[in-house]
């Protein structure tokens, strides 16, 4: 059993932190035109989906085609790869998320980019949190039953992710650790596979992020029995957070943009500013919260400290599981 979690509280890092637009921006840089996004995940997922949102309004606001492009792969490493390559060539934003810029980096023995020195973070734009989810048909009811049966079942005490040494991936040994019972985590190739896995009664539990379990929950083919955030998800109702269950856990997760070190300073404290005035707005809001996408409004400097703040989080987690990737 791993040991090395004795009490673990991961506040929620900026769920319900909107920050007011600030002074106004200053003199608009000019950007290139096409100006690119890129998203290393499939078209219609939480991060494309966010991305394509703020890109319709820096569209408006730059005055420049903002063209949005998946280069899917290896967990949005391709994405990144690709960024660092480009450098400063033109301008480009990755969105990234935790598993390409904090967990990548502990895991795998030879990566080819350094977050650290090859990115810089323009703007936290939504968080997110996950769900501990049986299927439809499951006897398991709530948190208190699914302790329990683990407790009795500790052979068959196995756990689907979307992807092995993703951010759901750590938070399953989390709550393994809270069981007192050794998870056998199971990555899968994205969460289509492991839902169907669930449902389909090949394997007990699942955990993914709230925005995919949601309309399979609602649709009535799983049932969420916890979610990791500070306070209930308003979508989710009846379905109370892991420490309304008696488990103290706390997780969540973030998507961020980020440019390549080598660009225009004063780009990227300019874009994170205009993205923070975007996010700011009730109706921006009011969109992302209708996609299950937690909205969150921070500038440069703000999104720098919440991603800092996260890796001093989850570092340890991470490196005292012992999971490495040889790639």
């Amino acid at each position: 059993m791993i040991h090395w979690l004795k009490k673990i509280a991961i506040p929620l890092v900026a769920s319900s932190i909107l920050w007011q637009a600030g002074p106004a921006l200053a003199q608009t840089p000019s950007f290139s035109n096409p100006f690119y996004i890129t998203v290393g995940y499939s078209p219609g997922g939480a991060s494309d989906r966010a991305a394509r949102f703020v890109a319709d309004q820096l569209q408006e606001r730059l005055k420049v085609n903002v063209v949005v492009e998946n280069r899917t792969g290896a967990g949005g490493r391709i994405a990144a790869q690709y960024l660092k390559n480009q450098g400063a060539s033109k301008d480009i934003m990755i969105m990234a998320n935790p598993a390409t810029m904090v967990i990548a980096p502990l895991v795998i023995n030879q990566l080819n980019y350094d977050p650290a020195v090859d990115f810089k973070p323009v703007s936290v734009i939504t968080d997110y949190t996950f769900g501990v989810a049986v299927a439809a048909d499951s006897p398991l009811k709530t948190m208190d039953d699914l302790m329990q049966w683990v407790k009795d079942h500790p052979n068959d005490f196995n756990v689907a992710v979307p992807a092995s040494g993703s951010l759901p991936h750590f938070f399953a040994l989390m709550l393994s650790e809270k069981s007192g019972v050794d998870a056998e985590v199971i990555g899968y190739r994205g969460s289509a596979p492991a839902l169907n896995d669930l449902i389909g009664g090949t394997i007990p539990v699942a955990i993914d992020t709230i925005d995919v379990l949601t309309p399979q929950h609602k649709g009535g083919r799983v049932r969420v029995l916890a979610t990791s955030g500070v306070e209930p998800d308003p979508n989710l109702e009846g379905v109370p957070t892991l420490r309304q269950s008696g488990l103290d856990i706390q997780a969540s997760g973030w998507n961020t943009f980020y440019m390549s070190a080598a660009a225009d300073d004063a780009k990227i404290t300019y874009l994170g500013d205009l993205i923070k005035d975007i996010m700011s707005q009730p109706e921006i809001q009011e969109r992302f919260k209708n996609s299950d996408l937690p909205p969150v409004a921070a500038d440069r400097a703000e999104s720098t400290a919440i991603v800092e703040e996260f890796k001093q989080l989850w570092t340890p987690i991470i490196q005292a599981s012992g999971y490495k990737v040889n790639e």
